[in-house]
This record gives structure tokens, C-alpha cells and sequence, in this order.
């Protein structure tokens, strides 16, 4: 059997998932382009409900790169100690700080090359900042979208930028950001890693992975 959809069922599958969660967006709290920058880099291996609990203090404390950039790590460590790899981030934030204000006045800047010279962004953070920050057509691949897009059949990647090579060629560019989204959401929600609730999933009757699993085909 093949492990990819049609071209044509594609928009179901798109609708479905609009249908199932039409509340997806952003879930990282932040109010500038830098503090979704930070907050994005701080969600590594960490869910955004962790980010979200120590983002406030920090970005109260320190809300601009110019400020960032001036911390001690060490006070940084003590505000986001409750997340993964703290540590380490807390030394990537400073870092980037510094370089955006001496580099950039201060602002993120909208161009996927220099946002990964930046400490701690990797293609995915900078995916997410040119979507969300700039409203550029970008897909980031995160577990959530690595895992939900292979299983329903929208691509079958071995890696994250093969994957969002595939999705990127197989979906309308204006439906980028809004189907990251979306893939997300059903990854959080529905189709988790270690026992997906196919039984109450819309696309049951659409993907790959439940005709595989359970014998259910278009």
C-alpha cells in the first residue's frame, strides 16, 4: 500500500483538520517579534505550556534584545529552570541579544540566513519566527508535524526538512502557516505519539496510518 495520499484528497484532509481545530494558532505567548523569537528558541524539546509559565517574568524583566543582552545567564537560569535544557538556552538568549542589538538595532531580522547564524535557532525556530513575526509563507517541522503529516499520508519523510520539502510542494503556499498550525494541533490533541485516539479522529477514514492500523480505506 502506499504510504502517501493522492494529490486530490488533500483538501479533504485540509478541511478535516480546519473542522477538528479551528481554534489552531500560535500557542507561545509573546508580544514582539523578539519575544517569540526567544520564546520559540526556549520551546526546544519542551512543550509551550512550560514556556509560557516562565515567559512572563522574563520578559517583564527583561521585555527588548538590548535589555536581554545585558543579563547575567545565571539570573536568566533562575527564571527558566523549570524548562529542558535551561541551562544551556539561557546562554543561547544572551548570546543572541548581544548580536541583535549590536547587528540588528535591536530587531529580529525577516531573513531565514541570518536567523540561524543566531545562538540556539535552528530551521525550525526560524520558520516559526518568519511565519508568526513576518507573515512569510513558511512550514516548521516539529515533532508534531514530522509525525502527523508521515502518518496521514501528506508526505513520507525521513527527516523534518524532507518532510517540509513534501508539504511545501504538495499544499497551496497560502495554506502553509495554517496547515502547520493545524498539523500541530491534531499532533496535541488527537494523533499523539504513543497511542493516537484514531477512533475519534476525523481523517480515519482518509489516512494512511489508520488503513494500515485498522483496514479502513478511502
Amino acid at each position: 500500500m502506499s504510504k502517501i495520499i493522492s494529490d486530490n484528497k488533500i483538501p479533504e484532509v485540509i478541511t478535516e483538520l480546519e473542522s477538528m481545530h479551528p481554534e489552531a494558532a500560535c500557542a507561545l505567548d509573546h508580544g514582539t517579534r523578539f519575544q517569540l523569537l526567544v520564546a520559540v528558541m526556549l520551546s526546544a524539546q519542551t512543550t509551550d505550556v512550560s514556556v509560557n509559565k516562565v515567559t512572563p517574568a522574563l520578559f517583564d524583566k527583561y521585555p527588548t534584545a538590548e535589555a536581554m543582552a545585558k543579563a547575567d545567564p545565571l539570573d536568566i537560569q533562575e527564571i527558566i529552570k523549570t524548562i529542558g535544557l535551561y541551562k544551556n538556552k539561557a546562554k543561547n538568549v544572551v548570546g543572541l541579544s548581544k548580536i541583535l542589538t549590536e547587528n540588528y538595532g535591536g530587531e529580529v531580522p525577516g531573513d531565514y540566513e541570518e536567523l540561524v547564524k543566531l545562538p540556539g535557532v535552528g530551521r525550525k525556530t526560524a520558520n516559526v519566527v518568519l511565519a508568526e513575526g513576518f507573515g512569510k509563507a513558511r512550514i516548521a517541522v516539529d515533532t508534531h508535524v514530522f509525525r502527523v503529516a508521515n502518518r496521514i499520508g501528506l508526505a513520507d519523510g525521513k527527516d523534518p526538512a524532507e518532510v517540509e520539502e513534501t508539504l511545501m510542494a504538495r499544499l497551496p503556499e497560502d495554506q502553509w502557516i495554517r496547515a502547520h498550525h493545524l498539523l500541530i494541533f491534531h499532533g496535541r490533541k488527537v494523533c499523539h505519539a504513543r497511542k493516537p485516539d484514531c477512533a475519534g479522529c476525523g481523517l480515519k477514514g482518509m489516512c494512511v496510518y489508520f488503513e494500515e492500523n485498522h483496514g479502513s480505506a478511502w
